[in-house]
């Protein structure tokens, strides 16, 4: 498992050297590896079927807790299977669909790295890597709804879908360690031993809201929704893949996951079905009114997800095994539907659904897809959405309680609407008379027409047979979610009863709706007059108001003068520190564990005072850096004076670089002026006596506290046997911490490079002048 992940993240970084050459023919042949993955994920469906479960297990910072733990079930299985099959298919379909496109390397480098992120996070059973993989995907999901990156409204789309999910996944990592914390692991496997423990923990509605948090905003859960359509400004296989199988599943995932640990109370039942009602309606109503193709299925995804939250919610068997079915059924019908699209797009260069019929002439394989497709989202019988939604409803009807009435007219309503976009996505472009622009349309290449025709027979194939998917792979990850055995096998005839009943009167009113009312741009603009009461309107506002503070935040506190900075941060240093000082109890001022001090001390403290007088009220730049100089030096010799002569050399040599950088640097600078009046000066002189007096306290009372050495021996016992050193702040340095001072030669570096750039663009921009 962990070799298909990092199999991913490294071809992910070889596109970067060698994408160039991913032209014609061998674009092709980067499909190889989902296909490969595919294939080796399909080989546990026997294993898989039987109940049993794949772990993987290998340390990586076992004292936080954080291991690679990979499980692989019934339910990780099945997104495996959904994130390889549907992404080879995609792989496949963006060959011809990109071809000749200048950042098409740029293109697979992302979708692998989408890949490898969303199977680790399907695969990972510890919270903590499973968060990293969450916000890998959030990461490599910018890159690719941005990838049109001059386009303005893709940089902005893009920049809103990391932006709610990015917020999202803070929450849910707060939530996740918390879970962590509270059950004594981070181990999915082992928090269900403790799930009864952190549902009665006071702290468990702040655990939900967190996870809640992050699977709404991943998910496109209401009011979170609306970076999903907006997200369409990606290219067609991103829309194909991030939205119907992979990326906005993520969320759905992670609640189907945690269920066994932390569902099953009506603190977690409630807001999942509420939310995912009010989402699923909200969604499907707008997606009528939508005349883009991408717009239309956008809506329907939302509506789709809002369903799988909500059965997710109301937690039964039935609803949790509904669910499992509606994963697929969904993925495949709609992963169609919007490589469909795709097609369309290409050949006609519209996809106002308005301007689009009798494409069936000319497209007549994408015209089986789009109707297969279609027929499976409306559920008509024999396709693999008549079964999924016969679950579904029969899991509202079996709602223990007293709602089994209005969930129930909830999840028909909302199948009506989405009946009704399913027509108009996958069947209203083909029917009808062709327009004349149309009449020269030709097939494009096979992969574009085989990959959504081969999902939609999907749907078909599994509807006449479900025995194919149900014991191997439904069914277990059904019993992934509930935690108990799950033996359903799926039917396709289940008799006369109120749930073909339901089925039909679906199917009646989705159909005559779809008869009666005609897509325009007229009942459009009617319904975006509503704008100013959108969550997108909404959270438009709150970001406008946060910009506005930010600037007057920036134009109080960040005036871009240096001493102003410098004056702030030290009067806040100040004033923290003498709180802490003067609350943290008695201050003691003996001197009698002081050094003796004698006359070559006084002298040197002398020099250095005169040299700190003459830095602060000199007006030559020169002049100051010598007198700068003069202290770091007077620095060194009481080093020497007191037993260090290491510290002494380093100091040495620090200040003797830095006054010959600032030599450098001072010499192109224009003439010294001094902006500071008597009033500045003085308020200045305060404050650093401020800061020094306090200073100076707290080092004497550091120095009455009691000295524990056991660090110290231990570094000078260990400094030589260990690191092979004799001067112990050194091995301290490079090699007791040595990793914390590899991070400081990165941070320094990377200014460094930051800088050079800076001077270089000033250099060029000279030249230029």
């Amino acid at each position: 498992m962990l070799i298909a992940i990092l199999s991913g993240l490294i071809v992910s970084i070889l596109y970067i050297p060698f994408g160039k050459y991913l032209k014609g023919r061998f674009a092709i042949y980067v499909s190889f590896l989902p296909i490969a993955l595919f294939t080796y994920f399909a080989s546990f469906i026997p294993v898989i079927g039987r109940g049993e479960a794949v772990s993987f297990h290998a340390p990586w910072v076992p004292s936080l807790g954080i291991n690679f733990d990979f499980r692989l079930d019934g339910l990780s299985l099945l997104f495996s299977l959904l994130i390889t099959g549907i992404g080879s298919l995609v792989f496949l379909y963006a060959a011809p669909y990109l071809k000749g496109h200048r950042y098409l390397d740029r293109f697979y480098a992302y979708l692998s790295l989408f890949m490898a992120a969303m199977l680790g996070l399907v695969l990972a059973d510890n919270v903590l890597l499973l968060f990293i993989f969450w916000e890998l995907t959030s990461i490599s999901s910018f890159f690719l709804i941005g990838f049109n990156n001059d386009h303005a409204e893709s940089r902005k789309s893009s920049l809103i879908a990391l932006g709610i999910t990015g917020g999202g996944g803070f929450l849910l990592m707060a939530g996740l360690i918390l879970m962590g914390h509270l059950s004594g692991s981070y181990s999915i496997q082992e928090m269900l031993g403790a799930n009864e423990y952190l549902k009665g923990h006071a702290l468990y509605g702040w655990i939900l809201a967190l996870v809640f948090a992050g699977a709404f905003t991943k998910s496109a859960q209401f009011p979170f929704h609306f970076w999903l359509p907006g997200a369409m400004k990606a290219p067609t296989p991103v829309s194909a893949y991030l939205h119907s199988a992979t990326m906005v599943k993520a969320g759905v995932y992670l609640l189907a996951r945690l269920h066994p640990v932390l569902g099953g109370t009506d603190y977690w039942m409630y807001p999942l079905v509420v939310v995912g009602g009010v989402t699923m309606l909200y969604s499907a109503f707008h997606s009528v009114f939508r005349i883009d193709l991408k717009a239309i299925l956008a809506y329907s995804t939302i509506a789709a997800l809002g369903i799988l939250v909500f059965l997710i919610g109301i937690g039964t068997p039935e609803s949790l095994l509904a669910a499992t079915v509606f994963i697929l059924v969904h993925a495949l019908y709609k992963a169609s539907l919007f490589l469909a699209t795709g097609v369309i797009d290409h050949e006609t260069g519209t996809r106002d659904v308005t301007q689009l019929s009798g494409l069936r002439k000319v497209l007549g394989p994408l015209f089986v897809a789009g109707m297969l497709a279609a027929l499976s989202s409306a559920g008509i019988p024999l396709t693999f959405g008549f079964i999924g939604k016969d679950l579904i409803y029969e899991a509202t009807l079996h709602t223990p309680g007293v709602f089994p009435v209005v969930l129930t007219g909830l999840a028909v309503l909302t199948n009506v609407l989405v009946l009704y976009a399913g027509f108009l996505a996958g069947i209203k472009p083909f029917t009808g008379p062709l327009p004349r622009q149309y009449a020269d349309i030709h097939l494009p290449h096979p992969l574009m027409w085989a990959a959504p025709l081969l999902l939609a027979l999907l749907g078909l194939l599994f509807g006449c047979l479900p025995s194919l998917v149900d014991g191997g792979l439904l069914n277990p990850a059904a019993q992934a979610m509930l935690h108990a055995p799950v033996d359903t096998p799926l039917k396709i005839w289940h008799g006369f009863n109120l749930v073909l009943l339901l089925s039909g009167v679906t199917l009646a009113c989705g159909v005559l709706l779809y008869v009666i009312r005609k897509p325009s741009a007229n009942s459009l603009a009617a319904i975006e007059r509503f704008n100013a009461l959108s969550p997108r309107y909404l959270f438009g506002k709150l970001a406008s108001y946060v910009k506005l503070i930010s600037r007057r935040y920036t134009q109080i506190l960040h005036n871009g003068f240096l001493r102003v900075y410098l004056f702030r941060i030290i009067v806040f240093a100040v004033l923290l520190l003498a709180f802490r000082l003067f609350t943290g109890g008695p201050v003691r001022l003996t001197l009698d564990y002081l050094s003796p001090v004698g006359l070559y001390e006084i002298s040197v403290a002398a020099i250095l005072i005169a040299a700190i007088f003459l830095a602060v009220t000199t007006p030559s730049r020169l002049t100051a850096v010598v007198a700068t100089s003069v202290i770091g030096y007077c620095i060194c010799l009481l080093f020497v004076f007191y037993s260090a002569p290491d510290l002494a050399m380093t100091q040495f040599s620090i200040d003797t670089l830095t006054v010959v950088l600032f030599v450098l640097v001072l010499f192109r600078l224009p003439p010294f002026l001094n902006f500071a009046n008597r009033a500045a000066r003085i308020r200045d002189w305060m404050v650093a006596l401020a800061f020094g007096a306090v200073i100076s306290l707290i080092a004497l009372q550091v120095l009455n506290q009691p000295i524990d050495g056991e660090v110290s021996r231990f570094y000078g016992d260990n400094a030589y046997t260990l690191a092979k050193g004799k001067n112990v702040v050194n091995v301290i340095l490079v090699d007791f911490r040595g990793v914390d001072t590899m991070f400081e030669i990165v941070v320094l570096s990377i200014a460094a490079i930051g800088v050079f750039s800076l001077l270089k663009l000033r250099l060029n921009a000279s030249e230029k002048e």
